[in-house]
Order: structure tokens, then C-alpha cells, then sequence
């Protein structure tokens, strides 16, 4: 069976739409089940999670806004409403950018750091948990290379 888009034409196949559902609901299930584990454990969303994350992988632990919202999965508008969460929880704070004085910097506080440290065991487990776990090595490694292949 193939679905068709209207007059543009485009056609996929049912296998095709089938294995993109499944991927979104993959994501979903995962980011779902981790969220609530960060949550519950931690107090901490998963993006506030990524964007620690972020930061503490960073030189100096601190990233421009512009980039850390390109590494992020989060509009700009979004980030900037997180970030102004975790500055008020103590986690990160901005700094003016002194070549260019409409860049902001997000930088990781100690407090964001002893946070991220703390969190870290409950999202390493998650991912185990919840996908790692449940592929052989051969699976990982032929997973590792269609992802690679979509986002290089």
C-alpha cells in the first residue's frame, strides 16, 4: 500500500510511514520516561538536563545564547524562558558579552554543576533502561550507523 499527498503527488510506502511513526513514538516513550525519572529524582526537566549538559561540556562551562539554542532542542524564545528558570534556581548565570555587547553568555554555576553531577546517574540509567538495554552490540552498532547516516 502507498499513502499519497494530494496533488503534490509525493508517495511513501506503508512500510516507509510505519517505521517513521514508530521512530517518533521511540522518542517520545524515551524522552517521556526520562523526563520523568529527572523529575521525580532530581527536580530537573529534561531540557534543563540538556542544557546544563551543554554548558558543562563547554570551554569555561559557558556558551553565547545564540549557540547553546543551536544545540539545543528548544526555540530561542523557549531557551531564554528556561534560562531564566535555572537563574533563579541558581543553576546558571548570564554574562554580557564584552565583544559584543548584545551577546549574553550562559554559564554554569557550581550549584548548576553539583546539580548536573547528581542527575547524571539517573540519566545514564534511563537511557540504559530505556533503550540502550534493549539492543545487542550488533543492534547498536547497525543503529549507530542509520542515525549516523541521518544526521552526520
Amino acid at each position: 500500500m502507498t499513502v499519497t499527498a494530494g496533488e503534490s503527488g509525493e508517495t511513501i510506502s506503508s512500510e516507509e510511514l510505519a517505521v517513521w511513526k514508530t521512530l517518533q513514538r521511540v522518542q517520545v516513550r524515551v524522552t517521556r520516561a526520562l523526563e520523568a525519572e529527572l523529575l521525580v529524582g532530581h527536580d530537573l526537566a529534561l531540557a534543563s538536563y540538556d542544557v546544563l549538559t551543554q554548558l558543562s561540556e563547554s570551554p569555561e562551562r559557558r556558551l553565547r545564547m545564540n549557540d547553546l539554542a543551536e544545540r539545543v532542542l528548544l526555540s530561542r524564545s523557549g531557551l531564554t524562558r528556561l534560562v531564566d528558570r535555572l537563574q533563579r534556581e541558581g543553576l546558571v548565570e548570564r554574562e554580557i558579552c564584552h565583544s559584543d555587547a548584545r551577546g549574553l553568555f550562559a554559564v554554569l554555576t557550581e550549584g548548576g554543576a553539583v546539580r548536573l553531577a547528581e542527575a547524571t546517574p539517573t540519566y545514564l540509567r534511563g537511557i540504559r533502561t530505556q533503550f540502550l538495554g534493549t539492543l545487542g552490540p550488533e543492534e547498536l552498532r547497525r543503529c549507530a550507523s542509520t542515525l549516523n547516516k541521518l544526521f552526520p
